[in-house]
């Protein structure tokens, strides 16, 4: 029997102190949400977490651009909406001013009304969306996925070509309005592609907003499972080692008592 060195209580000691690491780390999971406190809990899995979790919010800014460029095609397609009402208009009056028994006045009452669309027209082609020009000849990128890819749409330009014949026509003479027709015919025609062409951007768009949406969970949920804790079985973990704490103390209480029977063997 010695004193001066009590190896029970250090023995004690020592498993102490290392479930009271566990609980203080146990309790720390519970507290947080999170299964990785520090790196040093699982280092592999925090370097694949944080890859995932910048994936994800690449993912959801690159849906933002998404629902943005969705919204500018139905800006378009709504005025261009409205131009083709005022085409088709035009073209109704293109065909009045052909008339053998209208005169030449009432072909100028036709021409004011053909000229106000025309303006209409031509206001429509200079509006913009954010500051971004609706109707212009250059190409718009639209970020599509996490890693950079883009979809091209390409520009509907109504101050050139079919839209800018169409609306530099008029109906004041026979004629012109035999020449103002077929222009009108043209822009007709440009239109219809041009709106076809929007509703297939705009087909493309939705369905890869569904699937960053659907990208975007799936990496959501697999960050949680590297991440997140799981309660029921930290809160089971948690218990066992407050218990152990608790017993620890008491055990390294007794073995501190151990030195005192060396007293009965001095009395």
């Amino acid at each position: 029997m010695v004193i001066n060195t009590n190896i029970q209580a250090q023995i004690n000691a020592d498993n102490l102190n290392a479930t009271q690491t566990r609980l203080a780390k146990s309790l720390g999971r519970l507290s947080s949400g999170s299964k990785i406190t520090s790196p040093s809990d699982d280092a592999g899995g925090l370097g694949v977490a944080t890859r995932l979790d910048a994936q994800a919010q690449r993912t959801d800014a690159a849906n933002s651009n998404v629902s943005s460029a969705i919204s500018f095609t139905q800006t378009q397609d709504g005025y261009l909406q409205g131009i083709s009402n005022a085409l088709n208009r035009m073209s109704e009056l293109t065909v009045m001013a052909q008339d053998a028994t209208k005169t030449d006045t009432d072909r100028a009452n036709y021409n004011s009304e053909f000229q106000q669309l025309s303006t209409y027209i031509t206001t429509a082609g200079n509006k913009d969306f954010n500051g971004v020009s609706l109707f212009s000849a250059n190409t718009l990128a639209v970020t599509i996925d996490a890693d950079g890819g883009d979809l091209s749409m390409n520009g509907i330009d109504l101050a050139g070509g079919n839209y800018l014949n169409a609306t530099g026509s008029n109906i004041a003479t026979t004629g012109a309005s035999i020449l103002a027709m077929a222009n009108i015919k043209s822009a007709i025609g440009e239109l219809a592609a041009d709106r076809a062409t929007i509703g297939s951007y705009q087909t493309r768009l939705n369905y890869t907003a569904d699937q960053l949406t659907v990208s975007k969970q799936n990496l959501m949920a697999a960050t949680s499972q590297i991440e997140d804790v799981d309660v029921a079985d930290e809160s089971t973990e948690y218990a066992k080692e407050n218990v152990l704490v608790q017993s620890g103390a008491a055990m390294l209480a007794q073995a501190n008592q151990l030195p005192q029977s060396v007293l009965k063997l001095l009395q």
